[in-house]
């Protein structure tokens, strides 16, 4: 899979919790909602991911996601709460700090060692 920035990479995370898929659009207006942010900040993100194929949206139409960009957005979303249970129920992190750490972590780790992370993490049964 080939990587996008980081902020492209929560857009992805943020239409995939709006309950985006390859067949459910979500609303520009609820992305910067969600993300906190402008609708013009969600237009030119989504023009990046378009010229990516990550997502597909007819001229100001609501946003859907390509099987990549689901893929992608899926598996960043799965990082993200991996690393917030991890943090919360195994390291005792209060879940507001959990949030935006797990959001920080799961950009910055690569594949390789997410993947044992995650293998560890499986191990302890949380």
């Amino acid at each position: 899979m080939v990587k996008t920035s980081m902020s492209h990479e929560d857009y992805l995370e943020a239409i995939v919790m709006l309950g985006g898929t390859t067949d459910v659009a979500v609303r520009s207006v609820d992305v910067a909602n969600k993300l906190g942010v402008s609708k013009a900040s969600v237009n030119k993100a989504i023009s990046a991911l378009k010229e990516q194929a990550l997502v597909v949206q007819p001229h100001y139409g609501d946003i859907t996601l390509t099987e990549a960009g689901y893929a992608y957005g899926s598996s960043v979303l799965g990082r993200h709460r991996m690393l917030f249970d991890f943090l919360t129920k195994a390291v005792g992190i209060p879940a507001d700090v959990a949030e935006d750490e797990a959001c920080q972590m799961e950009h910055a780790i690569s594949d390789e060692s997410f993947e044992k992370w995650e293998a560890f993490v499986r191990s302890l049964k949380l």
